[in-house]
């Protein structure tokens, strides 16, 4: 792997250490602004919010709206440093999932510490994605190479307003030589995903008063049969995962019968698993129960195939000596034990890998956090990895 000359390892760590205090003020106020999804009604203000820390780094990039639902309008944003070319891209999402508690969009800082829903998953990684980028243009290392920034909506549910559209349009990985994804690896490297299947199921019934429960078709009842075997095609796995039941909901009141069952199925299959015919196994179910007079709908939440990425390809060695650089510890390439938007570029052939400055225990949680000085290490990290690309 090329290293890259001391003085330009120097000055991107500098320009990123005193970037410091603009980085803890930009992630403080991207916590600060509410992007959950679901419902992903409120994705604007932070979509103006990264274009305004763009123009005030002067960086140029454009809006690419995605076709959505009306009340819900989602937006990418594309950004480049470098003459048109090949391209290593930085690639994260802004969406986060909902909050536990409206407290989390009030950032706190505690010391070296900021918490605060999103603060891990993942707006730390775009914090340390964009300063990156801006420190690889000061120092000239873009002479040699072209980079592009992504930021996307609606990774939380499956990218089909975000990623998953901008792929089957074709603007993503056309011209890609990597990808660097900023999710919470909690320090270890992610070069594979798992494949998922998410689905929600609604089970049909028919609703009557308690007292005459014989007049209705109880949809929970039925939803229950489906369930069970769910459960035993779940026993029957080894190492990879099916839950069933992330989400249930059933009826109107204790004394009515249930005339609509809705609950979730979440299959993760592993890369030597085959997708197509562990997808039939779970479809296989809800047709049988079609087959047995139980009306239902199959609405599909994600679906994405487990995607992999050698570690001693040029980014992955590009990666991993940056990362011992910087940390003074070999990296570590692991599974992702879930499903990762490396996919949209890995299933190109494009070398992709999942490294950012959360911790995955604590995203999503009530006590999400994320240390400032890893969100700096990252950027370093991130900053030196391009600039070995660069120069080879």
């Amino acid at each position: 792997m090329n290293e890259i000359p001391e003085r330009v390892r120097v000055d991107l760590d500098r320009a990123i250490q005193a970037d410091r205090d603009a980085m803890r003020g930009l992630l403080a106020a991207l916590v600060a602004t509410p992007t959950e999804n679901p419902p992903a009604t409120r994705y604007r203000p932070c979509v103006r919010l990264i274009e305004s820390a763009l123009q005030a780094l002067d960086l140029d990039y454009e809006r690419v709206e995605i076709p959505s639902p009306t009340d819900a309008p989602r937006a990418a944003i594309f950004a480049w440093i470098g003459a048109p070319g090949p391209t290593l891209y930085f690639h994260g999402h802004y969406d986060v999932v909902p909050a536990h508690s409206p407290d989390q969009f009030t950032p706190r800082v505690d010391g070296d510490t900021l918490f605060g829903r999103g603060s891990s998953d993942m707006k730390s990684g775009l914090v340390a994605m964009l300063y990156a980028a801006k420190a690889l243009r000061d120092s000239g290392a873009t002479r040699d190479g072209r980079l592009g920034l992504v930021f996307v909506p609606d990774e939380e549910t499956g990218g089909m307003y975000g990623s998953a559209a901008l792929a089957a349009s074709g603007r993503l990985a056309h011209d890609a030589v990597g990808m660097l994804l900023p999710e919470p690896t909690s320090g270890v490297v992610w070069n594979a995903n798992r494949g998922a299947l998410s689905l929600e199921v609604t089970v049909k019934g028919r609703a009557a008063h308690v007292g005459l429960q014989h007049q209705g078709v109880n949809a929970f009842e039925r939803a229950v049969a489906i369930v069970n075997k769910l459960q035993a095609l779940q026993r029957e796995l080894d190492e990879s995962i099916l839950l069933v039941g992330g989400r249930v909901e059933a009826g109107t009141n204790f004394n009515s019968v249930p005339d609509r069952c809705r609950f979730t199925i979440d299959r993760r299959t592993n890369p030597a698993e085959d997708f197509e015919a562990e997808k039939r196994r779970v479809i296989e179910i809800l047709d049988s129960a079609r087959a047995d007079g139980i009306d239902l709908e199959v609405r599909t939440i994600q679906e994405g195939r487990a995607a992999w990425s050698a570690d001693d390809s040029a980014l992955g060695r590009a990666l991993a000596a940056s990362i011992a650089e910087t940390t003074g510890k070999p990296a570590a390439f692991e599974l992702c034990p879930g499903l990762l938007e490396t996919r949209f570029y890995a299933d190109r052939g494009v070398p992709a890998f999942a490294y950012g400055p959360g911790v995955l225990a604590v995203s999503h949680g009530p006590q999400e956090f994320v240390r400032i000085s890893r969100m700096i290490e990252c950027a370093k990290i991130y900053a030196s990895t391009a600039a070995r690309m660069f120069s080879a």
